[in-house]
Formats: C-alpha cells, sequence, structure tokens
C-alpha cells in the first residue's frame, strides 16, 4: 500500500516530525516504557497513535533487537519467497507460495516461520485490534468487543468450563481469551505459545489483572507439548491458532496426549470452503488464499474436511463442526471482516483501512526518522496487504476464519 503522497500522510508526517525532537533520545536508546493494560481493550497497551509507534517493535519487554528487525522479516518474507507486502488486489500473482516446495519449506521451517511472525505483529495485533487476537461472528447491535468475548465465551460453555476445572489454551498469544475465559469461567488455564515475547508479556498481564493462580502462560511448541502434562487437563481449546501447524495430525495427537480420557477438545480453524465456493483452479481465489497465508504465517490454508480427519487421526471423535460465520451476510449479522472494510467509530478506528493507513503514514515516517527499527514498514505493509485479502475472502465466502469443532477424545 503506497500512502506516501496522501493528505494523511502529510498530516501524520506534521504531527510526527513535531514531536519527534523530544522523544528521539529515549527511543534510540532503546529503553522505551509501555504502559500495559491488561484490560484487553482495543489498543489498550498503547495510549496513543504516535506512542504505539516509538514502541512498536522495540519496548522494554521486547525480545528482538531494533538491529534485527529487518533481518527477521526478510527471513520471514523469504519463507513466501519474498511476496510479502503483495495482496490479490496489488498483483500478487496465483500459485506463487502453492508449489510443493514452497509449502515443505515453510512446514520444515515452521518454529523459525511463527516466532519471527510474532516476534513482528504482536505489538501491530495488541495496538491495531485488541489483546484476544481472533475474529467473531457478529450481530447488529453488539460491539466489536462484545462479539470477541462471546466468541470465547461459547468455548467455555460447550467444554463446560467452571471451578475446579483445568483447561489447557493451544497458542495462547498474550492471552487476551485466556483471561477473559477465567474470569468468565472461574476455570484455570494453563496457555502455551512457542514466542517468547507473548510470554513475557502474557504473564505480566496475567499478574496485573490478578489472575496469576489461575492463568499462566508457558513457552512451547504445540508440536512437541512438554510430557509432563500428559493427561493432566479436563478440556482443551485453540483460537484461531493451529491453522499455523504444518502438520495438525501432529498437533491433535499433542494435545489428546494431555487430556484426560473422554476430555473435550474445541476451537476455531481458519479454513477456505470448498462447499462454498472457493476453487482451487481459480486464479482469483487462489490468490486470495495466498495472500492470507503470506500474511498471517501459515504453511497452507486447510478444508474443513482436513480438519476433521486429522482430529479423527489424533484419536478424537467430533461431536459438532460448523462455520460460525455461516450467517455472514444474514441482515441480522455484521460481517467477521466488516471492520477491517473500512467502517468507521472512534473505538475502532485503528482497526478500519483509514486507520491502518495512518499506521503505515506514521511508521514509515518513523522509520525514516531512524525512529522506529528498520523493517518496521515491511511489517506494516504486509499487514496492511493480507486485511484486504481477508476481506476479499469473506465477501466471497470462501474463506472464514471461525470454523468450529468440538472433539472429545477416544
Amino acid at each position: 500500500m503506497d500512502t506516501s503522497v496522501t493528505p494523511v500522510t502529510i498530516v501524520t508526517a506534521g504531527l510526527v516530525v513535531g514531536v519527534c525532537g523530544i522523544a528521539a533520545k529515549k527511543i534510540l536508546s532503546g529503553n522505551g516504557e509501555l504502559n500495559r493494560d491488561a484490560s484487553g481493550g482495543t489498543g489498550a497497551t498503547f495510549n496513543s497513535q504516535l506512542g504505539a509507534g516509538m514502541n512498536m517493535l522495540q519496548n522494554a519487554d521486547s525480545v528482538l533487537e531494533r538491529s534485527k528487525v529487518e533481518a527477521s522479516m526478510n527471513e520471514y518474507s523469504a519463507l513466501f519467497e519474498g511476496k510479502t507486502g503483495e495482496s490479490s488486489m496489488s498483483g500478487l500473482q496465483a500459485g506463487c507460495v502453492t508449489s510443493e516446495e514452497s509449502i515443505k519449506k515453510r512446514q520444515q521451517g515452521y518454529a523459525t516461520m511463527v516466532t519471527n511472525f510474532y516476534d513482528l505483529v504482536t505489538d501491530f495485533y495488541e495496538y491495531g485490534w485488541c489483546q484476544s487476537f481472533h475474529f467473531a461472528p457478529r450481530w447488529i447491535g453488539e460491539t466489536f468487543l462484545e462479539s470477541i468475548k462471546r466468541a470465547e465465551y461459547h468455548l467455555c460453555s460447550r467444554l463446560g468450563m467452571k471451578p475446579g476445572i483445568k483447561a489447557l489454551d493451544v497458542g495462547c498469544g498474550v492471552g487476551g481469551p485466556m483471561r477473559n475465559m477465567a474470569v468468565f469461567s472461574g476455570a484455570s488455564i494453563e496457555g502455551v505459545t512457542i514466542n517468547e515475547y507473548q510470554v513475557r508479556v502474557g504473564n505480566k498481564y496475567h499478574a496485573q489483572q490478578g489472575l496469576e493462580d489461575i492463568c499462566h502462560t508457558t513457552q512451547g511448541d504445540f508440536q512437541n507439548l512438554p510430557q509432563e502434562w500428559t493427561g493432566q487437563f479436563d478440556v482443551a481449546y485453540e483460537i484461531e491458532a493451529t491453522c499455523h501447524s504444518p502438520d495438525k495430525t501432529q498437533t491433535f495427537s499433542q494435545v489428546a496426549k494431555c487430556l484426560k480420557k473422554g476430555g473435550l477438545f474445541a476451537g476455531y480453524e481458519w479454513v477456505v470452503l470448498p462447499d462454498r465456493g472457493y476453487d482451487a483452479n481459480n486464479s482469483k481465489h487462489v490468490a486470495i488464499k495466498e495472500g492470507i497465508e503470506i500474511g498471517n504465517g501459515l504453511p497452507t490454508l486447510a478444508t474443513p474436511e482436513d480438519v476433521q480427519k486429522a482430529l479423527v487421526d489424533a484419536g478424537f471423535e467430533v461431536l459438532d463442526a460448523y462455520d460460525a460465520n455461516k450467517g455472514v451476510h444474514d441482515k441480522n449479522q455484521i460481517p467477521w471482516y466488516d471492520t477491517l472494510d473500512g467502517k468507521m467509530s472512534i473505538s475502532g478506528f485503528r482497526m478500519t483501512r483509514i486507520g491502518r493507513v495512518c499506521t503505515h503514514a506514521m511508521v514509515t515516517i518513523l522509520e525514516k526518522l531512524r525512529i522506529a527499527p528498520k523493517g518496521t514498514t515491511h511489517v506494516s505493509a504486509m499487514l496492511n496487504a493480507t486485511a484486504i485479502d481477508l476481506v476479499e475472502g469473506g465477501k466471497a465466502e470462501i474463506f472464514t476464519p471461525s470454523y468450529f469443532f468440538l472433539a472429545r477424545k477416544l
């Protein structure tokens, strides 16, 4: 997305230049502090547009060194044939990352791909979305955050979570859903994420909200969960996380290992939808699919049938499965992609197209002024591009981020 000569860029440039002299010394020292807020609201961690730009990828909790942001982004981009920042609407050629060789490269480099991805995008996600890194079906009259929490509470309900239940959050991010679900249900939840930065931030948030006794995040790989967790959990869930897996059967088998016999596992999975029209021979569909994969750290998107087969092969009985967004274009629903598509609100401005343009303009200028780390603009461009393809996939109903499943360990 080119934001170099728009009115938004000019206004943002004026704001940035007006204060950068005051802030530059502190930011360049790499000691930026964030007023982290575990409330989970949109952009709660970052108090202002400018403050966010100055602290993204270079705050006191950061794991990735400022000088290594560009190299990390380039390493990630190479796993997608250097196509980061391109979308189906801006010339992304269908098939560029769908070859067997390209997919295999990402499957083999899964740990690097996902670790680099979340080192790079976690701050952007918190700033521009909220601490729950997922989408949700949404009804007329429901706010964005209400829909996010309702999707999480639905899992609590289907899993029977309550005080005394021990749950596993598979791919927990910074723990937004975990904290919401723990407060709602009273269950104890252990989360696992491969990303060290998310562990640091998540455990800080748990303590800040007074939930450290029932919420905890561990660094680990859901392809190889700790042996000492065998048979320790009553239930497990994942929220748009195992789409990163290079082998879903392996991931689900590891979840089964950690569950007691008869334990329930539920989740929301990103999938393409052949039954609703996705056509692997349609170049436009393939380009949208690839744009989503490139901007979200995915080896390749699965189908609903792939998800169900992996569950069965891992030792589960599938009790229920459906697209939670099946009514996405019903008159009483707000499409899950609506916010990304540019609908304006005071609280949701950062998520909209114009909000993303403002953020991109801001980080572009801060990078040029050497306040933001080199490579920050590339990350922003990648996220802007994939937002376009998420919207296109949602409008065409060939993709959903909310394929719900409920399964029981046999």
